[in-house]
């Protein structure tokens, strides 16, 4: 028997986590925000509205915020919200605290550590062994989750009772959820596909055109289909949400902050300003190393992820860049 999730806690209360919290409330209560930034804390719990992210989101009055990650501990499920390099930090505070071995782990965000080539899942698998440890995933922009609009996700866990239980937590009326069993395919697309948003607004901001944009993106599609099955998912699951769904979203849309970077560098702005612009985190960028690494040691030929790594990390002007992946030897579409 599926027991339901009705109460929770969400680790990161920057857009992400505040979308979350804002999608979730109707089902949970008590919902509790952990974050480090106490501005966003204290605006959370005096007006209802985080100071920071998505300011213009009212969340409900059970929706509370704090910085004490001790208040996680008996929540039955966790949410890890927060920027992918800050996953293992946020575990170990946990581990620290005595986390019971019981406790669900959700993982939402989408990345791959530098150092260690590990998933989130991964990393959360290394520090609790013992806990159920789920993903959660797909064309999940939070400015639309958080004004309701409709949106599909997936879930995969190893745990066929969390995936259930995952799966009718997030089940509402304008926000739809698959399942999968496929955990490593799920993540390397939510993953591999921001290096290619940065790749398309670079496209975008050359002026390249729609049929440059369009082929880029296609192009794309095979390139981290390619690596992700290298690196152990299977291929059916990159046509799916977490694949192909995740990657058009970020390449097209106004709210990919991935985008936007590639969007900036094609118009010759330099690296450091076009991601201070953000103010948030673009994780194609970090990644795009991580990435980049992890296709090398699988001898996978992943020519746009190599243009993207030239241009943030050996200086190649994005036109540069461009023109080396078209003067490519021809070669056939399907191999």
């Amino acid at each position: 028997m599926i027991h339901p999730i009705r109460s929770a806690a969400i680790l990161g209360a920057g857009s992400l986590g505040t979308a979350l919290a804002k999608l979730l409330a109707p089902k949970l209560d008590p919902l509790l925000l952990v974050s480090i930034e106490r501005d966003c804390v204290d605006g959370i719990n005096a007006t209802h509205h985080n100071p920071k992210y998505l300011t213009d989101v009212a969340l409900e009055s059970h929706v509370r915020a704090t910085t004490d990650h001790r208040e996680a501990l008996a929540m039955p499920l966790i949410l890890f919200a927060v920027p992918t390099s800050a996953v293992r930090s946020e575990a170990r505070k946990l581990r620290d605290l005595g986390l019971p071995a019981t406790t669900p782990l959700l993982t939402c965000a989408k990345g791959i550590e530098h150092a260690t080539g590990e998933r989130m899942s991964g990393i959360l698998a290394e520090i609790f062994p013992e806990n159920p440890i789920g993903v959660l995933t797909g064309p999940n922009h939070a400015e639309e989750i958080a004004r309701g609009l409709v949106t599909c996700a997936v879930v995969a866990s190893r745990d066929p009772q969390l995936t259930a239980a995952l799966q009718q937590l997030f089940s509402l009326p304008h926000f739809r959820v698959y399942s999968s069993d496929d955990v490593a395919g799920i993540e390397l697309g939510g993953a591999v596909k921001n290096v290619y948003a940065i790749a398309a607004g670079m496209a975008h901001g050359l002026g390249l055109g729609d049929n440059a944009v369009a082929a880029l993106v296609t192009r794309a599609l095979a390139e981290m289909t390619r690596l992700g099955v290298a690196l152990g998912g299977r291929p059916e699951t990159f046509a799916g949400l977490s694949g192909v769904g995740d990657l058009i979203v970020t390449c097209f849309s106004e709210h990919s902050r991935n985008h936007r970077v590639g969007l900036a560098l094609g118009k010759g702005i330099p690296l450091d300003e076009a991601v201070a612009s953000l103010g948030m985190v673009a994780e194609g960028v970090p990644n795009t190393l991580s990435i980049h690494d992890a296709a090398r040691k699988a001898d996978v030929r992943t020519p746009i992820l190599d243009a993207v790594y030239a241009v943030l990390y050996r200086g190649q002007p994005a036109a540069e860049a461009m023109r080396v992946l078209l003067d490519r030897d021809p070669r056939p579409e399907n191999s």
